[in-house]
């Protein structure tokens, strides 16, 4: 009987044994790494799933196809950096032999990375405009380093062709943005009166804050805008606003003497020459919080409430439609603006009289701006010619000789004009922003494809 006792004794050691080396070796058994692999998962025993802290036994369980995708997914964005001990030399109970055992109510989820910030552009287009807004947005795209969102406010009857035409681009470029076509609407005051004021739609801009109420920030341009560098750039300006600031522009003019609002304005305006409307960068959501100050009500009114008031009470004195009702606004709430060098809106005011524009003389225009109609008429060649090279341009050919030495050869037929002796001061900065472009393309991307 004592020999029987004994025999079933050591029988029941060697199955403990047996036991405590199948759990040891299966706690061994590396986590989930990527799609395809087998993980070991807790069997669940008693209430709520939760598994013996001491002996819970183990299975293989494939992992699920969405588990599989987020692994693999997982895999792709990054690897987990070490996470170092607080106390070195000490290692924590959680760890050694149980340290890849995923419990219960403890596992651990793929956290998903922040969505990329885009960068976003609006465009109002209203009679002819069509193509100029087109070339507009192809410059934005060509050059850009972010993706873009676009803004495009229009005519109903031009809805259909800005969706055909953009579809129309190759694949590698229409990847770098997403758009929306709005109707053109007012939300406070007469439509008609809006819609008339200046040129056809212009004042539409006015109303973005109210409209884009998902959107913090905004670049709006006029369609005769085109980028000679990454929007990337003009957006870093947000970066730059202190406290009160809410939104960019660049001065009308340089030079008082010859400015346009400091010599003929009957109204109030920003500083001393007034401000240009036509590239506006705003914080639509500080714009939409902030009450402002006007001639009006002592208080202070809110964006849209001042709108209406303040165009009935200055629209027999005002010349430039919605660029007077920003100058005016800005002249009561100064500090509330913040002012662009005048390379990042260079018009032919800043050469036709000679060059006024010093930045643009020592890093080269920025962004263009072809008012009054010059990529369509022979009054100013160099902006028609930096115009139809880029309209000109196709899409995935080489910058440099598709895009760049037309323009140089365009160039040499402009000599005779004022803003045509300094051809330097257009072609620096595109040259530079082509550089970096091709480097990113062919260096970085291809290049590292032959590391090892």
């Amino acid at each position: 009987m004592k020999l029987y006792c004994k025999v079933v004794a050591i029988l029941l050691c060697l199955g403990t044994l047996l036991l405590l080396y199948l759990f040891v070796g299966n706690a061994d058994e590396p986590p989930l790494k990527g799609a395809g692999e087998t993980r070991w998962l807790p069997v669940s025993s008693g209430p709520g799933g939760r598994a013996h802290p001491l002996f819970a036994h183990f299975q293989p369980v494939r992992a699920a196809p969405e588990e599989e995708g987020a692994a693999a997914a997982a895999a792709q964005i990054s690897k987990r950096q070490p996470r170092l001990s607080k106390n070195p030399g000490k290692r924590s109970p959680a760890r050694g032999k149980f340290a890849n055992v995923r419990r219960p109510g403890k596992q651990k989820h793929l956290k998903e990375l922040p969505s990329l910030q885009w960068m976003h552009l609006a465009v109002v287009a209203c009679g002819n405009r069509l193509e100029e807004t087109l070339i507009m947005l192809k410059s934005a795209v060509l050059f850009s380093c972010r993706k873009l969102k676009f803004h495009i406010f229009a005519e109903d009857s031009l809805k259909p062709e800005f969706e055909k035409k953009l579809r129309e681009w190759p694949s590698s470029y229409t990847k770098k943005f997403e758009y929306n076509v709005y109707p053109i609407a007012f939300s406070v005051g007469n439509a008609q009166e809006w819609k008339k004021l200046f040129k056809p739609c212009a004042a539409q801009r006015l109303f973005l804050p109210v409209i884009l109420k998902d959107v913090d920030s905004l670049l709006y341009v006029d369609t005769d805008v085109l980028f000679l560098r990454p929007i990337d750039d003009i957006w870093s300006f947000l970066k730059e606003f202190n406290s009160t600031q809410l939104a960019a522009m660049a001065p009308e003019h340089e030079i008082p003497k010859i400015g346009w609002y400091s010599r003929f304005a009957r109204h109030p305006y920003y500083g001393t020459t007034g401000v240009n409307s036509g590239v506006m960068l705003m914080n639509l959501t500080r714009i939409r919080n902030t009450q402002f100050k006007n001639s009006m009500i002592p208080t202070g009114l809110m964006w849209e409430e001042m709108l209406y008031p303040l165009y009935q009470k200055y629209k027999n004195y005002i010349t430039w439609g919605d660029q007077d009702l920003l100058n005016i606004i800005f002249y009561f709430n100064p500090e509330c603006l913040y002012v662009f060098p005048c390379q990042w809106n260079y018009r032919p005011d800043h050469c036709m009289y000679g060059s006024n524009c010093k930045g643009a003389e020592e890093e080269g225009i920025s962004v263009l701006h072809g008012n009054r109609g010059v990529y369509h008429d022979d009054k100013q060649p160099t902006f028609k010619a930096l115009y139809e090279v880029i309209r000109d341009f196709p899409f995935e050919d080489n910058l440099f000789q598709s895009l760049y030495y037309p323009l140089q050869s365009k160039f040499l037929d402009t000599v005779h004009t004022l803003c045509g002796r300094i051809p330097q001061v257009f072609l620096k900065q595109i040259e530079k922003t082509m550089k970096k472009v091709y480097e990113n393309r062919v260096i970085v991307h291809v290049g590292a494809n032959y590391r090892y």
